[in-house]
């Protein structure tokens, strides 16, 4: 479950619709109700907090959020959009990386999920991250 506080309209998560789970974007909340409204593949539907899910953030995510890849001569990977920077010090070693943009720069010491990835490019850049 994701607290509705951390969420953004642009946020990608998890939906679950009885039992089944589809993977969508964030395009309304409701503060009164607490409730999200999420674009699937298959529709608009608004779902209760206890229905959505956080994606954990990793290569694949990054590639639909329109990232290009580097290698590095020492086994660390860069991940670029723009002026915006990821750099994981081993591969496929997400608890543990660097991000930058501009003069700010930040270490992510702990595994995070897609939405939180999102806010904190937009606290970063003050533009929404949405998928390519």
């Amino acid at each position: 479950m994701i607290k509705f506080n951390e969420l953004k309209i642009g946020d990608l998560v998890i939906a679950d619709f009885d039992g089944q789970k589809w993977e969508g974007e964030v395009v309304r909340l409701n503060g009164d109700e607490k409730q999200v409204c999420v674009r699937t593949e298959v529709q608009e539907f608004w779902f209760e907090r206890e229905q959505l899910f956080p994606i954990t953030l990793d290569e694949a995510q990054l590639f639909k959020l329109g990232f290009q890849k580097q290698e590095n001569e020492d086994g660390s990977i860069k991940y670029s959009k723009g002026a915006f920077r990821v750099l994981l010090h081993s591969a496929n070693d997400f608890s543990n990386f660097e991000m930058w943009y501009r003069e700010d720069r930040r270490h992510i010491s702990a595994p995070i999920f897609v939405h939180e990835f999102q806010n904190k490019y937009l606290q970063m850049t003050k533009v929404q991250l949405t998928p390519a």
